[in-house]
């Protein structure tokens, strides 16, 4: 298994200022998701629905995905930033999930979400926080 880990940032309303200055530096192509604009805007209070649900600045180099909190609580040390794992197959993210959250703690189930993929977010028993998804073959 050779992966790209990618950085996914936590910010506390200010995603899309940083996630701009990030591109005006490395360049690239900025997408923005509004949790109020979002199929899943019901899920999060009012409050948090001018925030940004998920962003991505991909160039061909790298990518670095961000979100504000969205209501998930005050960032402190060690909830500013995830590792994301692109998975190639469902083996492979089903094997992640099983390895990485034993004597570690599940944050979000390994299911299929509103986004179309298969994604799950653990804490492993050091602490640290992994996303993995499946982008699934529609058709």
């Amino acid at each position: 298994m050779k992966k790209a880990i990618q950085p996914y940032l936590h910010f506390e309303d200010n995603c899309k200022e940083a996630m701009q200055f990030y591109q005006s530096i490395f360049g690239g192509e900025l997408e923005l998701m509004v949790v109020g604009e979002s199929p899943a805007k019901e899920e999060f209070p009012i409050e948090t629905h001018n925030q940004i649900l998920h962003a991505s600045l991909r160039n061909e180099e790298f990518s670095i995905m961000a979100s504000d909190m969205c209501g998930q609580g005050p960032r402190t040390q060690g909830n500013t930033v995830q590792l994301n794992l692109d998975c190639s197959s469902e083996e492979e993210i089903n094997d992640l999930y099983q390895q990485l959250s034993q004597e570690g703690q599940i944050v979000s189930e390994l299911k299929e979400e509103f986004w179309g993929d298969l994604f799950a977010m653990v804490i492993d028993k050091f602490g640290v926080q992994w996303m993995m998804s499946l982008e699934i073959k529609k058709g």
